[in-house]
């Protein structure tokens, strides 16, 4: 059993042609819809806020506040794409970046305690690849139930306690370094996005991991082995919230199993949102990055304007049902065009033929 489905809904190469204007437009909206209203929000909040929204101290806060939650989206997006659903991307984090500053609190070198987070995260989304695919547990139970336990083993690791210690600079780097005064996090969250887009668009992995997505039997009749790219989808998928959880480390400074559960819906909003843009129908890389993008503009002009605390969760839940239900209306628009235009007798040409 599948939790999602992904079936790609965007217009056929040249179906745009001979069209008039409006029908181009309209066609072309479902697509770029959502990158339309991210310009839109931008220069709303700019002329509402002149002196706090366009500035670049926002900017380089919402690139850097931000990159955590894209890069957990990221990782949400790779098993979406199988048509499955990993809920550990919130909770993993959690634990990812108790360990890391553990691990260093306990004498072990930063390069190495890097490496062993990764490491288990790619076990992790292993784990999760097998409950799912040997074991057939439908991947939103299977994924909440590692995703408590994990959280469980942070509360247990921790003691309910702040994990403080000596942490070396070299490990804030990798946090707080700034390239042409943009924060690395951003760079990380670019690189992760074009390696992913890469995969997906132009080699054939990303084609059978959007092929088990849209018909897993029909994928397995056509010789892809459905079970091992299910399974790899979630190594990715552990390894890239690893990561997070380590850049969330660098930042935070200690460790907290109270930090991390947050990012769960927010990561779930981005990618979700990803499905309704650039390849609506289709949860996309670069779909994926316009939705957290949206949310980093609408977050932040709402707080400017005075928001209070729980605006961002209101926001994030809104966002979340808007973006599920404009797929749908989007998917059954699409569908019933295509019925439609099946259905339309052919032209005859000249000669009456």
């Amino acid at each position: 059993m599948t939790s999602l489905k992904s079936t790609a809904l965007e217009p056929a190469p040249g179906s745009q042609r001979g069209l008039p204007l409006g029908r181009r437009v309209m066609g072309l909206l479902p697509v770029y819809g959502l990158v339309v209203l991210t310009v839109v929000l931008a220069l709303l909040f700019s002329a509402i806020l002149p002196d706090t929204f366009p500035t670049w101290l926002n900017v380089r806060s919402m690139l850097g506040d931000k990159a955590v939650v894209a890069m957990l989206s990221l990782a949400a997006t790779v098993p979406m794409m199988t048509g499955k659903i990993d809920l550990t991307v919130g909770y993993g984090v959690v634990l990812w970046h108790i360990l890391a500053i553990s691990l260093q609190i306990s004498g072990v070198p930063w390069p190495l305690a890097v490496l062993i987070v990764l490491a288990l995260g790619l076990v992790f989304g292993l784990l999760n690849g097998l409950l799912v695919e040997v074991v057939q547990i439908d991947s939103f139970i299977a994924t909440l139930g590692t995703g408590t336990i994990t959280y469980a083993i942070a509360l247990w690791w921790t003691g309910g306690r702040q994990v403080i210690g000596h942490l070396p600079q070299a490990f804030f780097e990798l946090d707080i370094a700034r390239i042409f005064g943009i924060p690395i996090p951003a760079f990380y969250v670019i690189g992760l996005a074009l390696t992913l887009w890469v995969i997906s668009t132009y080699t054939p992995l990303g084609r059978y991991l959007y092929a088990i997505g849209a018909n897993p039997r029909a994928a397995e009749l056509n010789g892809i082995p459905t079970r091992r790219y299910t399974m790899l989808a979630f190594m990715v998928s552990g390894l890239i919230t690893a990561f997070a959880g380590i850049i969330l480390a660098a930042r935070l400074r200690v460790g907290q199993a109270s930090v991390g559960l947050e990012f769960l819906l927010p990561a779930l909003v981005g990618a979700f949102l990803g499905s309704t843009t650039i390849t609506p129908g289709r949860v996309n890389i670069w779909g994926t990055v316009v939705g957290v993008v949206i949310l980093a503009i609408g977050i932040s002009g709402i707080e400017q304007l005075g928001g209070a605390f729980w605006v961002e969760p209101a926001f994030n839940g809104a966002t979340l049902l808007i973006a599920i239900g404009l797929a749908g209306w989007t998917g059954r628009r699409r569908a019933m065009g295509r019925v439609l235009q099946r259905a339309r007798p052919p032209v005859p040409d000249k000669a009456g033929t």
